[in-house]
């Protein structure tokens, strides 16, 4: 085991008692071609690695080489996994120095492939799988002394995988994928992160039947016995870590909405699908308000989808509503939630509790010019209502048609469009059918990542409402105020100051998000602000937020290699 700690010298060091194989197989510690030639001597290196000694930036730029030699994205995804559990710094440094080639490939849309197709590229273990077969052993796996550094973890049970469903075990590759990027955007150190994988079984009848799974061969526990385990399970995280952070990833809808509520007021903990989903989208949405002039208070919303996440949006937008003078009645009057049959109404069937507020009354759609008898479709919404802001969480793939965008084109000069479900191959609009179908009028935000857009001779960028904007900032933030909880506020603060970045303060017709590359230095000043906002609702230690600023920039890690000296007994 590693006994790496830090020297209290100008430039830090790394003192270990690894040396030789042992130091070249440890993926925190390892510099393949990098290790100087002081360095192959002191550790016996020499004949285990080629002669060439190279430079962290000669490594990136072979490997951004090889994965230009792979030829679809889930091998550029395998290669990126694999050079993870062999070179961290490789890994982080390759990911934060080119952020905008390099997220498509770590996070969506590429991941959600790599958790579909898990059980054949896992080599090394990364993080924890926690079965329920072994929930009696929770407290002895994670009191592992590998895990003494940890601060923050991210955790799923795979059963709602972006949009596509019960991946089992595969849904790993989210916790991995999130905490990769906690630390290549937020700057958290990868000792300090944890992802773990719940695993209840699955009802994903390809994988049970699948010989090569690696997970839990049995249809999903739930009820009681799912309940309880959560329970054991958060239990032996506060045993181990009274402090920590955790961040809830894809779970059903069905739980997400529960176990936040059960669990936000007893640690310090998020769900990103509900929380980082809605301060993304509700930043983007601010943005998309200031470029059309026409406040957030005179726009109609229709959210196409009222799973976790749709709520959670909207929850949100009222908040910022009522923040902007409006009363909740009056937010909730200018809302239009959907679920897969049609507009919510009182007479809906199966809604959950967080979802009939959201209903509408018959008496609301009385005299409404509808185009049949049953749901109300979307199309009637828009032509109804004069919807003028349309979002989807819904996974439902071409489901934002022609009519409908057209439709909303004649409501406002400026359509705001925001087709978010991932990946892309479930995306409810394609950008450029949306810009042809306004001509050009549109503002659109998208959940995955799309190429730019020809309007009128000019080459227009989509802005991707990647939870990435938020998520890595938001952590930062925790960890380095020390807050005790994650609040509504510190999510409208993340919100608000990602919408303050938007390039349309500067020109209304520019993208509504900042540049992905510039998500390292978002992440800090979301941090930065979410800290501030942690110390102003009294929930750290810290008594003078201008300490902040010095606070989050000496716990930053920097992905770059550093000297090493041998520890000899």
């Amino acid at each position: 085991m590693s006994t790496a700690t830090a020297a209290p010298t100008a430039k830090k060091t790394i003192r270990t008692r690894l040396f030789g194989t042992d130091l070249l197989l440890n993926p925190r510690l390892n510099k393949g071609t990098a290790f100087t030639e002081d360095e192959r001597d002191e550790f016996d290196l020499h004949g285990l690695l080629p002669p060439h000694v190279c430079t962290l930036t000669d490594q990136r730029d072979r490997r951004l080489r090889v994965l230009a030699s792979r030829e679809n994205a889930f091998g550029k995804y395998a290669n990126m996994r694999d050079l993870q559990n062999t070179n961290e710094t490789l890994f982080y440094s390759l990911i934060a120095n080119n952020v905008e080639t390099m997220l498509p490939i770590v996070y969506t849309p590429a991941v959600g492939e790599g958790c579909q197709r898990f059980s054949e590229i896992w080599r090394r273990p990364r993080g924890l799988f926690i079965s329920y077969l072994n929930r009696h052993r929770m407290d002895e796996m994670l009191n592992n002394p590998k895990f003494d550094e940890v601060r923050c973890i991210v955790v799923s049970d795979g059963e709602r995988i972006l949009g596509l469903g019960d991946q089992g075990a595969g849904g790993m590759g989210i916790p991995i994928g999130k905490m990769a990027l906690y630390t290549a955007l937020g700057g958290i150190p990868p000792e300090h992160c944890l992802p773990i994988l719940l695993d209840v079984g699955t009802d994903n009848e390809a994988l049970l039947a699948d010989p090569i799974y690696v997970g839990w061969q049995h249809h999903r526990v739930r009820g009681p016995e799912y309940d309880a385990f959560i329970e054991t399970f958060v239990k032996a995280v506060q045993r181990r870590w009274p402090h920590i952070l955790l961040q809830w990833e894809d779970f059903a809808g069905v739980n997400a909405t529960r176990l936040l509520e059960r669990y936000r007021d007893r640690l310090c903990t998020f769900n990103d699908d509900i929380q980082g989903t809605a301060a993304v989208t509700t930043a983007t949405l601010l943005a998309a308000v200031h470029a059309t002039g026409i406040p957030l208070t005179q726009q109609k919303i229709a959210m196409f989808g009222s799973g976790s996440a749709g709520v959670g949006i909207l929850d949100l937008l009222i908040s910022a509503m009522r923040q902007e003078g409006l009363t909740e009645a009056q937010a909730r009057d200018r809302l239009y939630a959907f679920n897969r049959h049609g507009l919510l109404t009182e007479d809906s069937e199966n809604m959950r509790a967080d979802q009939i507020p959201l209903a509408r009354t018959r008496d609301h759609v009385a005299n409404w010019q509808l185009s049949g008898p049953g749901p109300i479709s979307l199309l009637d919404v828009v032509r109804n209502a004069g919807i003028t802001v349309l979002v989807g969480v819904s996974a439902q793939a071409g489901a934002f048609t022609e009519p409908v965008i057209r439709a909303m084109a004649a409501n406002t000069p400026r359509p705001v469009v925001f087709p978010l479900s991932n990946p892309t191959s479930k995306s409810e609009a394609v950008p450029e059918d949306i810009m042809h179908w306004t001509d050009g009028a549109a503002l659109i935000g998208t959940g995955s990542p799309f190429p730019p857009v020809q309007v009128n001779g000019k080459s227009v960028r989509i802005s991707q409402c990647n939870n990435s904007y938020i998520f890595p900032g938001l952590a930062l933030g925790i960890l380095v105020s020390g807050a005790r909880r994650v609040t509504d506020g510190m999510i409208m603060t993340a919100a608000r100051t990602l919408a303050s970045l938007s390039p349309t303060r500067r020109d209304p017709s520019a993208p509504l998000l900042p540049p992905v590359g510039d998500s390292r230095k978002i992440g800090l000043i979301v941090g930065e602000a979410v800290g501030r906002q942690a110390i102003a609702e009294g929930l750290t230690t810290i008594t003078n937020p201008d300490d902040l600023h010095q606070l989050l920039l000496d716990y930053v890690w920097e992905p770059e290699y550093v000297p090493y000296q041998r520890i000899r007994d």
